[in-house]
């Protein structure tokens, strides 16, 4: 963006005016001030400069907005032996610190070449990403040599903007090389999914301006200082977009000072509102609107223990719930998980609840929920996979589930429950049997993919690398059996016709190696 005016034009033209001025007939002096054109030009000048100042200072802060060029290589989950599929897209990142280059974390995931660029030049600098967490979208990169940014400004991060302020979102979306910068009004604050995970809910903050692929990553701006990157838009909508509020940038970067990305705390619930004046009478409780209803505990989690179905939170760290779940913070109503998203694994949260008409108070140590990423979209990650005399063996998770789509109601159960009724407990993975490639040894054994693994050879399956072994056995018998849940009858294949059929189906379908047992 080139400034629209230089300082010395607009004081030429200045110039121009006072030396053309001439006093009225007979006046022999008089202060500038007390002349009403010189009371209007003196204001105009005011103006002027400080316009003048802050276009220089916009384009000054528009060096530190950078241009991201990612190649990447996405898995492929449908055939796992293949090296996946080779791409590439624009994004945004702005500097706020040394070497500290704020981004989105969709906009460098499966990244294998990350370039960056200055606005108004043609240099490319080749970055890496220091930091990234997938469940809040955020990263933060480094480039080779930051010699050439030391000059630059750094963004400083602000508050949540308030409803109805107007924000400029600053990046290089599709349809031009150059900077783009356009102007939006805030119109919700609210607890929303991202998009990018497909598992974790955070503080969102929608505005009426557009952001597009390319806006990605790029600060979005009030008064000067950083209110939210752009992050996501609504395509069943116009004009509508979506940033990730400061609190959310602010818990990254302090979750990051200790040399990684820990995630975060989960209370381990499911709530119910209660809103309907029946259900509130039939618990008991006044007709107040206040109070939620706690539906599911998940087992191991930070509630467990505390927390059962049935009870009724009333608050959360002084907080008071009302019967839609949510609570006050800094003047605005929001989800009661917004009091767990600011805290960190080993903090403390006060619940007070009823149980049973009685009042409960408790201090709940929270931890993450790491068995709940079952349900979020991974990332730089190696599909784990085993091929065995034509059968394909994968462990089940939402990538696996969404190329796979399957069918099968036994597995979608599995998956659905493997968090809430605690399944994970006993079961490391989910194993599935995801393709039967075609062979000899398989050629009736088609209708049996998309079920899962219940035994091999008699023995409960309960992880994947136990699965691996279990078919790899020192001495293996005459015959492998597997159970499927669900199936009509077990697949059985003979022992002596495995190492054929392996050879066989690695030449005819490509594949270098027969599995991988790791991420």
């Amino acid at each position: 963006m080139e400034r629209s005016a230089k300082p010395y034009q607009f004081l030429t033209l200045v110039s121009g005016f006072t030396r053309n001025f001439r006093l009225p007939l007979g006046v022999r002096s008089l202060s500038f001030a007390a002349i009403p054109m010189y009371r209007f030009f003196l204001t105009l000048l005011f103006l002027g400069a400080s316009a003048l100042v802050s276009n220089a200072a916009n384009s000054d802060i528009y060096r530190s907005v950078l241009r991201i060029e990612v190649a990447t290589q996405v898995p492929d989950y449908e055939t796992p032996w293949n090296s996946g599929r080779f791409s590439g897209g624009i994004g945004t990142g702005f500097i706020i610190g040394k070497n500290k280059i704020l981004t989105n974390a969709h906009v460098v995931s499966n990244g294998r070449r990350l370039l960056v660029t200055v606005y108004g030049s043609p240099v490319k600098y080749p970055a890496k990403v220091e930091y990234i967490a997938h469940d809040c979208d955020l990263a933060l990169l480094s480039v080779e040599d930051f010699k050439d940014f030391e000059s630059f400004p750094t963004f400083e991060l602000g508050g949540v903007p308030e409803l109805e302020s107007q924000v400029r979102v600053i990046g290089y979306p599709v349809g031009g090389e150059r900077l783009s910068v356009t102007r939006g009004v805030v119109s919700r604050i609210d607890f929303q999914p991202y998009s990018h995970s497909r598992a974790d809910s955070h503080l969102i903050v929608q505005i009426d301006a557009a952001i597009n692929p390319g806006n990605s990553g790029g600060p979005v701006v009030q008064d000067g200082k950083v209110v939210g990157v752009a992050f996501q838009g609504l395509r069943a909508a116009d004009n509508t977009g979506y940033i990730i509020p400061t609190p959310v940038v602010r818990r990254f970067l302090k979750d990051i000072e200790d040399g990684k990305y820990d995630s975060y705390a989960d209370l381990g619930i499911s709530d119910f509102p209660l809103h309907n004046p029946a259900m509130r009478k039939a618990l008991g409780l006044p007709d107040d609107g206040k109070g939620v209803l706690v539906t599911n505990v998940v087992p191991t989690s930070s509630s467990d223990g505390f927390l059962k179905p049935g009870d009724i939170i009333m608050s959360l760290d002084g907080k008071p719930v009302d019967s839609a779940g949510m609570v006050t913070i800094d003047g605005g109503n929001v989800n009661l998980n917004e009091i767990v998203e600011r805290k960190f694994a080993g903090d403390k949260v006060a619940v007070r609840f009823l149980r049973d008409g009685g009042w409960n108070d408790v201090e709940v140590v929270l931890k993450p929920l790491t068995w709940s990423r079952m349900y979020a979209i991974e990332y730089e990650k190696k599909p784990r996979y085993m091929v065995f005399a034509g059968l394909v063996f994968q462990p089940l998770d939402t990538n696996l589930f969404a190329a796979a789509k399957f069918n099968d109601v036994t597995v979608r159960r599995l998956y659905t429950d493997y968090v809430p009724k605690g399944l994970f407990q006993k079961h490391r993975d989910i194993v599935v049997l995801s393709r039967v490639e075609s062979d000899p040894v398989t050629s009736q054994l088609g209708r049996f993919a998309g079920y899962a693994v219940d035994k091999i050879n008699g023995v409960e399956v309960t992880d994947f690398k136990q699965a691996y072994d279990l078919l790899h056995p020192e001495n293996p018998p005459e015959f492998h059996v597997i159970e499927l849940f669900g199936a009509s009858r077990p697949v059985v294949i003979p022992s002596a016709m495995v190492e054929e059929a392996n050879k066989r189906v690695a030449a005819n379908y490509g594949i270098a190696s027969l599995e991988n047992l790791t991420e």
